[in-house]
């Protein structure tokens, strides 16, 4: 069982639930996700490769996914520091700041039976707290969604490579050159997904060939192309805990 639904307090968040599974694979999508598991928060990092689902244990899980760049500004840690880990709140915040946070959770759990909403309220409010996002880093995201050049993008945004390397550090854990493999390969998922054929799915989103999308499929996801659309190595539609970072696109 999987839900998500796009958060309609925090900007560009979703939220969503899932029922434990076995055998399914989380893949990167540059989000990172603030997780409510059997009464605990957690904090999942930026991935650079599949996670399986079962790393954090438990048997419902709601997550609210944050949009490339913007959790490091509410967790308060930079993002290169969790990339690749499901870390404990308590590791990451003082123990009477991780109480406060859980009960208010634990509150809508009581209330309403749903988490989410309060991992909605809680990041709502710290986004308050820590103002508003950069928008230079919602800038090279975009652009990076986009398909443009990293070299291109830094003369955009005014820094230099080596400066827009670091800033992408602190913002999505990795550099923009491996955040822009990240986003070119969940629109190739989700063109594949959506049914069109692999070479033209290479063409659309900027491969130089099937050849290389396929390589890319491999790297990033662990797994081809065509497993992925048959729904096979536990890579399928469905988002399985414990990231909350959907599959598709």
């Amino acid at each position: 069982m999987y839900e998500e639904a796009p958060s309609a307090a925090v900007p560009g968040a979703v939220l969503w639930r899932a029922a434990a599974r076995t055998g399914a694979v989380v893949l990167p999508d540059g989000c990172m996700d603030l997780l409510w598991a059997d009464g605990r928060l957690l904090v999942a990092g930026p991935d650079t490769g599949p996670h399986p689902a079962g790393e954090v244990p438990g048997g419902a899980f709601a997550g609210i996914r944050l949009a490339p760049g913007t959790a490091p500004a509410l967790i308060g840690v930079p993002a290169h520091a969790l990339r690749d880990r499901r870390v404990e709140l308590a590791d990451l915040w003082p123990a009477g700041a991780v109480r406060r946070a859980s009960g208010l959770v634990e509150g809508y759990v009581d209330g309403y039976g749903d988490a989410r909403a309060g991992l909605e309220v809680l990041a709502r409010t710290r986004a308050a707290a820590t103002g508003a996002p950069d928008p230079l880093v919602a800038e090279v995201a975009a652009r990076l969604r986009a398909g443009e050049a990293v070299a291109a993008i830094a003369r955009a945004v005014g820094l230099g490579e080596r400066q827009l390397h670091r800033r992408s550090l602190d913002a999505f854990g990795y550099g923009p050159r491996t955040l822009g493999r990240i986003l070119r390969l969940r629109r190739a998922l989700a063109l594949a997904r959506a049914g069109l054929p692999f070479a033209e799915v290479a063409c659309v989103v900027g491969y130089a060939d099937q050849a290389h999308l396929s390589r890319e499929v491999r790297a990033l996801a662990g797994t081809t192309l065509r497993a992925y659309v048959a729904g096979a190595d536990g890579a399928n539609s469905d988002t399985p805990p414990p990231s909350g970072s959907s599959t598709t696109a």
